[in-house]
């Protein structure tokens, strides 16, 4: 068990260390991701200057709701983990993970943890920079319990995110190139996950659709959950839903690194 630990700690080591040579990359993303923001500046204030309150929710806190998937999206967001995982299987970089007691998920997932502790705590600094303008458009959370749910939320969101894009990468073993999947999964969860307005403000019948689909999961769950989007009785079936597909994709995961090695031809490594 100690050693267990003591591998995927370097790992997580590892990770660290290579995703600090590319700071100034993660800086730049988050600097990039402003943009963001500021389109959600213009297009919510022009709504909000007709109308007080859209979906029971004023511009303040559909500010904060823009601004805290900012940070999710750099702490718990999946960036090129299908393209890395790609690149190991294609050339062949994987085949030292075959002679080795060591679980390639949780070797990926460990270093995954690691770039994402360093992405997000990049983001925090143009954040941080911009505070004196937008701090009266964001509102903190004031309610501890929210806090309390948004955290292991987020926890699972983080598998989710990096599970979907690990079996991505393990297409790689059927497909050489990936990118036509990764781009539909991204436009859909673009549409689905939130990312361009909050989901509440989608006609009934496709946000209880979105529900129970992993997209909902993957960054508008949790941030539902901090803003006060989602209220406290819905909390628990959302667990419930997000744990199973949790479970269900690293099912799937599984399979498809026992089924992808079978058709592995070893080259390099």
């Amino acid at each position: 068990m100690i050693r267990s630990i003591t591998k995927y700690k370097q790992a997580f080591i590892l990770g660290l260390q290579s995703n600090i040579v590319y700071r100034w990359t993660f800086l730049a993303r988050g600097l990039f991701s402003l943009l963001h923001l500021v389109a959600a500046f213009i297009l919510w204030g022009a709504i909000f200057s007709v109308k007080s309150s859209v979906g029971g929710f004023n511009l303040e806190q559909t500010i904060t709701y823009f601004v805290t998937l900012i940070i999710l999206q750099f702490f718990i967001g999946a960036f090129n983990e299908d393209y890395q995982i790609s690149e190991e299987i294609r050339n062949g970089l994987i085949n030292q993970f075959l002679l080795k007691p060591i679980n390639y998920y949780l070797y990926r997932f460990s270093v995954f943890i690691a770039a994402r502790l360093v992405s997000g705590s990049l983001v925090l600094i143009p954040l941080l920079l911009i505070s004196p303008w937008i701090r009266n458009y964001v509102e903190v959370p004031h309610d501890f319990w929210r806090i309390a749910y948004a955290l292991p939320a987020m926890a699972l969101a983080a598998i989710i995110q990096f599970t979907i894009a690990y079996c991505f990468g393990m297409l790689t073993f059927w497909f050489l190139d990936i990118q036509g999947f990764v781009i539909l999964s991204f436009a859909v969860e673009t549409a689905l996950g939130g990312q361009t307005f909050p989901l509440d403000l989608m006609p009934k019948a496709i946000y209880h659709v979105a529900q129970y689909l992993p997209f909902f999961y993957q960054m508008y769950f949790p941030a539902a959950i901090i803003t006060g989007r989602i209220s406290a009785s819905a909390i628990p079936q959302g667990f419930i839903v997000q744990v199973c597909w949790a479970i269900l994709l690293l099912i799937l995961a599984q399979v498809l690194w026992v089924r992808g090695l079978k058709r592995h031809t070893a080259v390099g490594g």
